[in-house]
Formats: structure tokens, sequence, C-alpha cells
């Protein structure tokens, strides 16, 4: 048991040791009011973890020994290192190198706000974070630097989470922009700037919301569509956003009216994503024609438009040809007015804006692809990924994640549009003095700190190489797999998407997925359910650790077959009620992480 002098060793500070002191000769510990588990052991209501002693981690109030936690922490670093060692299954990098940051977690560095705006909360580092978001305008062929006068340069920030923040952030924007929300400075309560940036009396901001009129009565109900094979980050912000999909909406106002005749549905019916080219035997990219023939249906019933662009997608690593479905969809929204439209929110105020939002998901292709771009342009490598970026004039935002290609010890990223997409922000605060243009509140300014010291570190040559060595390595393993299966003579159902630095491959046996942590995918191919494993080759793997995972692949047992069953296509359903809304469609699907 851990006494007052095991306490002190956190060294509190001379006043604070004085009062640890106290409480300890007080013996209040034995009397605080604080419940007891409704189980013991507590941590045997938990799931089981292989390697982990879970009774070495419960924390007691009284603390832990000295020696108590560093047997804790021994069998930490010894089970996140094995499962480091092994793992192919996710597109995170593990191989970091921070230690120069390391002094720096001893400080709160917070870049709570606007990261052009200075604020009074001075432990800040957004000198860094501009950096880095200019370096990646340039990467991303925006126009910088950011200039609030200048409508078409970039604006974004660094984010706290990974791609999914960037993601709901986008789409938040897009329904507030597509659904003619504006905010308006009043001019009752000017503003005035304090000394670092900041604002020194905040000015009140009013919501305006413009009104549809009687003959356009859809004209501010975004409609929103992404494919089958969108990650569920997307979905679920769909949801916590309150916007409407093509089949949510389909589903309730025109059912049975489906202009697209979908493999598996019925006539009319609506398919609940757009489809990708090819089903789920296809790359995993969306079918552009697909896309064209759902959007005018509801383009020329006045509705604006969403569209939200995978590159990169989870599971199967496809790139959604971005220019091909701007330059087919563009024709359809001027054909409607909806490639630029006067939005009208009060007497005389008015502004002009698209009848549509573009958002790139670029999770893990945003930061690799330009890459492969400029090897491409040097001529070497064959093949590029489509444009996706700003110099394609119909985007409007585009997400990426850090923890993925550059490696970061927690999930971050980068969210970017334009000054001229934004909407004034929706606080002021005179308290932080930076107005709160970001999702969240407080923003760890760490993240920005890692960004910066990696591309500091990495040349454009640099991570050219980067980008060959870990395409070349996913054309490896795809050749060994395939290898694998002629010797096998099975089919493991082994695909890799042009260019995608994954490659999936018929489920292994559970002890497999977990030591190389690989994520799984069921789908249904040619009528038939299919359960998938894939592995990410990313910048720390090598063609040992490759060997190595394909050879105990090959062992009795590791692939199990699987029983072949036919599930039929599930029609839609309403939820309760016969007259109930139609609910928007949540896949139960992993599609991996953000």
């Amino acid at each position: 048991m851990s006494t007052a002098d095991d306490s002190k060793k956190a060294n509190p500070g001379p006043d604070a040791e004085r009062w640890l002191r106290v409480v300890h000769d007080a013996g209040l510990l034995h009397n605080v009011k604080a419940s007891h588990p409704a189980q013991r052991p507590p941590y045997k209501n938990y799931p089981v973890v292989p390697g982990v002693d879970p009774s070495l981690f419960q924390l007691p109030p009284q603390g832990m020994s000295d020696r108590q936690r560093e047997a804790a922490l021994a069998q930490t670093k010894g089970y996140e290192s094995a499962q480091r060692f092994h793992f192919l299954g996710y597109q995170a990098n593990q191989k970091l190198d921070y230690e120069n940051l390391r002094p720096y977690l001893d400080f709160h560095v917070n870049n709570i706000g606007d990261p052009f705006v200075s604020g009074n909360f001075t432990v800040n580092a957004k000198w860094m974070e501009r950096a880095v978001l200019d370096y990646y305008a340039a990467l991303w062929n925006a126009r910088w630097p950011s200039d609030r006068k200048d409508g078409e340069s970039y604006w974004g920030y660094v984010l706290t989470m990974g791609a999914t923040e960037g993601n709901l952030y986008g789409i938040y924007n897009a329904r507030d922009y597509l659904a003619g929300k504006v905010l308006l400075t009043d001019p009752k309560k000017p503003k005035a700037r304090g000394r670092n940036g900041g604002v020194a009396s905040a000015s009140r901001l009013v919501y305006q919301q413009a009104k549809a009129a009687p003959n356009a009565p859809n004209a501010y109900t975004p409609v929103a569509f992404y494919s089958q094979d969108t990650h569920y980050s997307i979905i679920k912000a769909m949801r916590v956003l309150a916007v409407h999909t093509f089949y949510e909406i389909g589903t309730e106002h025109f059912p049975g009216q489906c202009p697209l005749q979908v493999h598996g549905l019925s006539k009319g019916e609506w398919p609940q994503e757009v489809p990708s080219k090819g089903g789920n035997a296809g790359p995993g990219c969306i079918d552009v024609h697909a896309l064209a023939v759902l959007v005018e249906f509801f383009a020329a019933r006045g509705y604006p438009i969403l569209c939200i662009f995978n590159y990169g997608s989870t599971f199967k690593g496809a790139y959604d040809d971005v220019e091909a479905a701007g330059n087919t969809l563009l024709p359809i929204l001027r054909k409607y007015g909806l490639d630029r439209r006067r939005v009208q929110y009060g007497p005389g105020q008015h502004d002009e804006r698209t009848g549509y939002w573009f958002h790139v998901d670029g999770a893990l292709g945003a930061a690799y692809m330009p890459f492969i771009e400029m090897a491409h342009q040097k001529g070497l490598v064959a093949e590029r990924g489509p444009n996706f970026d700003f110099r394609l004039p119909f985007v409007h935002s585009i997400s990426m994640s850090g923890h993925k290609w550059i490696g970061a010890p927690w999930p971050t990223g980068i969210y970017m549009t334009r000054v001229k997409m934004q909407l004034t922000p929706p606080d002021d605060p005179e308290y932080i003095g930076s107005p709160d243009t970001t999702f969240a509140g407080s923003r760890n300014g760490l993240s920005a700190m890692i960004l910066w010291d990696y591309l500091s570190r990495h040349s454009y040559e640099a991570q050219m190489a980067r980008a060959l060595y870990t395409n070349d390595l996913a054309r490896y393993t795809h050749e060994k797999l395939l290898e694998l299966q002629t010797n096998l003579r099975r089919d493991l159902w082994v695909e890799r998407t042009p260019l995608s630095l994954t490659i999936r491959f018929k489920q292994a046996n559970p002890e497999l997925v977990f030591r190389y942590s690989l994520s799984g995918e069921t789908l249904v191919v040619g009528g038939e359910q299919r359960a998938y494993n894939h592995v990410f080759m990313m910048p720390w793997v090598t063609r040992e650790q490759v060997d190595a995972f394909v050879e105990e692949l090959r062992q009795p047992g590791a692939i199990p077959e699987q029983t072949p069953t036919h599930p039929a296509e599930p029609s839609p359903k309403s939820c309760g009620a016969g007259d109930a809304r139609q609910l928007l469609h949540v896949p139960h699907t992993g599609r991996g992480f953000r």
C-alpha cells in the first residue's frame, strides 16, 4: 500500500506537500464518500486482452507505489511493442520519431480559436499551424497565403480529431451554406480589436435564414450523395447534423420513382448509397454515371446538392475521380440553375453561392497521392491518381488525417476550404480573443507541432521516395498473396485496387486477425456473402514483415473455409408505424477508421 512518503515522490511542491501530510494524518481515505464496484473485481466485466493483466491497472483510492506503476507500464510497453511489430491492418504509420518534441509534453499548448488570429490564450503554436496549412495549401494547389480579404485564398485548421472531424466540419459548413444560412454582424454593437489580434469588444452576431420561394420549396433543403464504399463517419455526420440523403428523401417523398436501375433492387426502389463502379466486386470508386442520374433527379426538383467523394477509401483504398464527377455534374447543375444562385436572406441583403458543395474525404490519399503525381511527372511511376484538389474550381473542401501517411502519436489532421466558402463564425467570443471558427473549442496545439516537425525533416524528394517505396511494397504484397493463392490451389479473393496501398483477401483466423490487427469487412459479391481482411502497406512496413505474414497465412487453418451464403439484398424498410419517416441508412460494416 502506498504511504504519504510514496505520494511525496510526485513532487507536489512545498505547500501542497504540507496539505498532503495533513490529509494523510487525518486518515480521510477511510471516510471519503465514493462508490464501490457492483462486481468484484470490476475488470472481470470487461473484454479480455491477450497479454494484458488488468489487475495491474486497477486504480485504488490510495494511488500506486512506484513499483506497481513500473510493472503496469512495463506490461503496457511490451504489449504495444508486440502489436506494433505485427501491425499491418490499418493505414496508420507506426514509425514515429518525435524525440525532440518530448519536452513539450510538459506544456499545455492550446490553439483555441481561429489559426489566423493569435487570441488571448498565448500558450499556443498557431504560427506553426499556419506554416503547416501553407504547406498543404501549396501541395493541394490552393491560393495562398490565407487572406480573409481574398475569397479565393484558402482557410483551414489543424484538427484535434482525425479526418472524421474534418468530414463533420465540411458537412456542417455545406449544410448551412446550401441551406441559405448566414451570420450577420449587428451594426449596433461594433467590434474593436485587441493588441494581440484578439477581440477587445465582441460584436453580436445575428443568424439569418433565407426563405424558399413558394415555387421553389426545396431550394434550401440540401440532399447528400456518397458511395457505398464511403466511411461510416460520413453517415454518422449526416445523422448528427440532420442532413438528408437522397435515399432518405427519395424513399419518403418519391417512393418507387428511382431513375436508376440497380442490381438486386426492384424497379424504382432507391439504393441506400450511390453504387460504386462494379458494385462490391469492383475497385471501390464511385460510379460517376449512377451519381449523375441520381443528382439530376433531385436537381430537377430544386434540391441543392452535397457530394462527398473518397480519395483513398478506407477498405479498398479507392480514389473517386473527382474531376470526372465534377465535369459530368456541372452541366446538370447549370441546367437547373444550381451552378450559381442568388440567396436572399433579408431586405436588400443577398449573396451569390453555388447550389452544390463537393467535399473530398482524403484521409490517406490527400497526403500520399500528391507525391505519386510528382513522381509520375518525373517519369518514375507509370500511373497517378485522378485530380482531387483546389485546382478543380468546383471542390469546396478537403479533409486529411495526419496520423496515417505522416504518422503521429494521436489522431490529427487538416481541414481546408476557400475563404469565400466560410460562413461568418458561429461565435466571436471576447473570452478567448479569437473567433471560434473551428469545430472544437480547445484544440491540441501539439498536433500542429507534430506535423510541422515531420514536414521540416522530410523534403518533397524524401516524401516522393517514401511514396514510391510504399507503392512498390503494395505491388510486392499483392504478388506474394497471388503466389500463395496459386500454391494453395484455393481462391483467396486476392484483390488490389490500382495505386491502392491496401490488398484484400479472404478472412484469416481470429489469432492472426488479432496478431496483425487486421481490419475486416463483409461484402456480398456475385450474390455470395464473403468475409474479407486487408493489409495496408505504410512507410514503416518491410518486405521481411510481408514475407513473415504470408508464411503464416500458408499454414493449415490460417485462412478458414467459408460456408457459401446467398443473402437476399435487403429492401429498405421504415421503422415503427406504417407512416413513419424513413430513417437514414447506417451501415453495420466497419469500413475501417478515421
